[in-house]
């Protein structure tokens, strides 16, 4: 492993000040505690988030079934993976917009049970190779093992924090991601690790949630929304800002206002789809 690999750790790489720092891991802390929850989960009383938000998942295949078509998945994607890889998270399709080749090597971002790297990994076939990402060490256990249930040889789950990628430099072709950037304190720090680890060439292919208009400060600073990908959604032009600086070009956000219907659930009652929705993310670095 090269020296980039072992650096994912905020104390050997994390260039903010201080209290800045801090507070971005109490901030990253809370999620994992929240998503360790959701990786354990029987029901989704085990959540502490809105019922039917990204965390508020069920061992219920049929539930999460429902959810992931609803998100655009279709059934024989879903029928491709190992039992309980489907969690029902998310908020779109990545492998939708990823135009995934034989032979390309894909991270996933936020890669939870690995159901997106179990879609990638026949996509890439055995001359590919595939490297799911999460910060959760329950998440990593479960992926792990629903890849030896599935015998997917050529997909591995490293842990680590999105911001600071167990990934060689220029090694990747394709970055996917559904509905995690989106939890990150520091957005901008991502993209520059995405642009890091990719080839000359290389894409994001992203689904995530996104603001279309600045959120109130009480939905920014609720727990709940935050866990369940929606209070600390980027507004698009910060977004589109933090890629360009990190170096990509070529960047289409897409809004899908059809998503706020399933936001709304997501929040009953809160009014969040108002400001937020879902959109694809699709940028080259060049």
């Amino acid at each position: 492993m090269s020296e980039n690999e072992n650096c994912c750790a905020p104390s050997c790489c994390d260039e903010t000040q201080p209290d800045t720092a801090a507070k971005n891991n109490t901030f990253r802390e809370n999620v994992r505690e929240k998503y360790a929850k959701v990786a354990n989960a029987v029901t989704e009383d085990d959540c502490d988030a809105p019922a039917a938000s990204c965390c508020g998942t069920s061992d219920d295949e049929a539930i999460n079934t429902l959810i992931s078509t609803r998100l655009g998945y279709s059934q024989a994607e879903l029928n491709a993976v190992p039992s309980g890889a489907d969690m029902g998270l998310g908020c779109g399709n990545p492998q939708a917009i990823a135009a995934l080749k034989a032979g390309e090597t894909v991270v996933d971002l936020g890669s939870g049970g690995g159901f997106d790297c179990f879609l990638a990994s026949p996509a890439v076939s055995e001359t590919g190779h595939v490297i799911g990402i999460d910060m959760t060490p329950d998440m990593i256990s479960k992926a792990r093992n629903n890849a030896n249930t599935g015998k997917f040889s050529n997909v591995e789950f490293r842990l680590g924090e999105i911001e600071h990628l167990p990934v060689a430099d220029n090694s990747v072709d394709v970055i996917i991601s559904n509905c995690v950037i989106n939890l990150s304190p520091d957005k901008g720090q991502v993209f520059k690790e995405a642009y890091r680890i990719l080839k000359t060439g290389g894409r994001l292919a992203i689904s995530d949630v996104v603001a279309t208009i600045e959120l109130p400060e009480e939905m920014r600073n609720d727990p709940l929304l935050i866990a369940g990908c929606m209070g600390n959604a980027a507004l698009i032009d910060d977004l589109t800002n933090d890629l360009e600086a990190a170096g990509f070009r070529d960047i289409a956000i897409q809004p899908k206002d059809s998503s706020k219907e399933f936001i709304q659930d997501w929040a009953p009652g809160i009014g969040v789809e108002n400001y937020v929705v879902a959109a694809t993310i699709e940028a080259v670095k060049v």
